[in-house]
């Protein structure tokens, strides 16, 4: 049986989650602000959790109504049957999110939506499920934009983009969904080799790999909530985690290289934690001593943005980025990230597209750059006469 589903995810990559539903075989695809509504059965619900790269989270709508203060809310929830869902010996937390004129407090709604469930119970039963902030069998989130109210049981648990592989973590690790979209709207299908000379605690060269070998994302997680469920179907579950017939071979490789020694010993330590590591090869080396290991590469990188080193430091690493791919990777692509557009501009030729994207709260440019021998001029002309 179909039902409906929304998938959640960060802003610029909902068109890449569409596309990734509906590889999957996901049906009425439609983008949404930070997300991505489709229909699918039960199957398509786990396999949304294991396989989406750019999701954060997979909820299901259970109703929605239209409220126009928190009283209705409570009125509206207290008509669902709840024993579909959970029992009196079950335990939930809810979740809300609220972009309303009307409706200020979030908690609060969240509050009077607890009392409905209780409520429920007890008028029934005399007793009433727990709320338990960690850990919960059932998470219940309320999402209310202006009057319009959607209840939703969210199947995920924790975000998706905590795929379980990452045993350590520099200071400021880039969010994984994040580094999946952006490898995806590269286009990076693992075509070439891949090279990221500033890869922190490795997130961007993980991912490289997982996409390579079209490794679904969630198989590293201990868990999933729908796993909590009443109508959790184990076998059918097992079935779809253990499939790898989709996977595929990599015949290149990945490399990936930071100044910092500490970095890559974390690095080390998540490759390792994947099972990845004849895929990927670590080195502690500057930006500046970086060689193209072949011909033909994609690189992909999130240098530091400034936030917490000098201005003069952080020009000079960006230039020397710049200076190292124009003389050393003619013939590749690179694809950069950065909140400070004067970092960019540093790197010393124009992109050739510039993607939006929000890294944490950071508003960001994702600039992509055609590295070629010679003058710009005369392969602007080359690239016209072939098309």
């Amino acid at each position: 049986m179909e039902f409906e589903m929304l998938a959640k995810t960060f802003r610029g990559l909902e068109e890449v989650l569409a596309t990734e539903l509906v590889n999957i075989g996901a049906n009425n695809v439609q983008l949404q602000r930070r997300a991505v509504s489709f229909t699918g059965d039960k199957a398509m619900m786990y396999k949304a959790n294991l396989c989406c790269r750019t999701a954060s989270r997979i909820l299901k709508p259970i109703l929605s109504f239209d409220a126009t203060n928190p009283d209705e809310v409570y009125e509206q929830v207290k008509q669902i049957n709840w024993s579909d869902y959970m029992s009196v010996d079950s335990t939930f937390v809810i979740d809300s999110t609220v972009f309303s004129e009307v409706f200020r407090h979030s908690k609060f709604v969240a509050y009077r939506v607890k009392d409905a469930i209780a409520d429920w119970f007890t008028e029934r039963f005399e007793r009433r499920p727990s709320v338990r902030l960690d850990g919960a069998q059932l998470m219940i989130n309320i999402h209310i934009a202006e009057h319009h109210c959607t209840l939703s049981i969210d199947s995920s648990g924790e975000s998706l983009h905590k795929r379980g592989y990452r045993v350590a973590q520099t200071e400021a690790p880039l969010n994984e969904a994040l580094a999946a979209g952006m490898l995806l709207l590269a286009g990076w299908k693992g075509q070439s080799n891949f090279v990221d000379p500033m890869c922190g605690s490795g997130t961007l060269l993980i991912e490289a790999a997982l996409i390579a070998l079209n490794i679904p994302p969630g198989i590293y997680r201990s868990s999933f909530a729908f796993e909590k469920w009443n109508d959790f179907d184990e076998d059918l579950f097992d079935t779809l985690y253990n499939d790898d017939s989709y996977e595929r071979p990599f015949d290149f490789k990945i490399y990936g290289s930071d100044n910092s020694p500490h970095a890559i010993k974390i690095a080390e330590q998540n490759v390792k934690s994947t099972g990845l590591s004849k895929y990927i090869e670590l080195q502690i080396m500057p930006v500046q001593k970086l060689e193209a290991p072949a011909e033909n590469c994609m690189i992909v990188t999130n240098p530091p943005y400034g936030e917490r080193i000098t201005s003069d430091d952080i020009y000079g690493l960006y230039a020397a980025l710049g200076t190292t791919i124009k003389h050393k990777f003619a013939g590749s692509s690179a694809w950069v990230i950065s909140s400070h557009e004067e970092c960019l501009d540093k790197i010393g030729f124009k992109p050739t597209e510039r993607i939006r994207l929000l890294n944490g709260a950071l508003d960001c440019w994702f600039c992509k750059y055609d590295i070629f021998a010679g003058k710009r001029n005369d392969y602007v002309a080359k690239k016209k006469s072939e098309e």
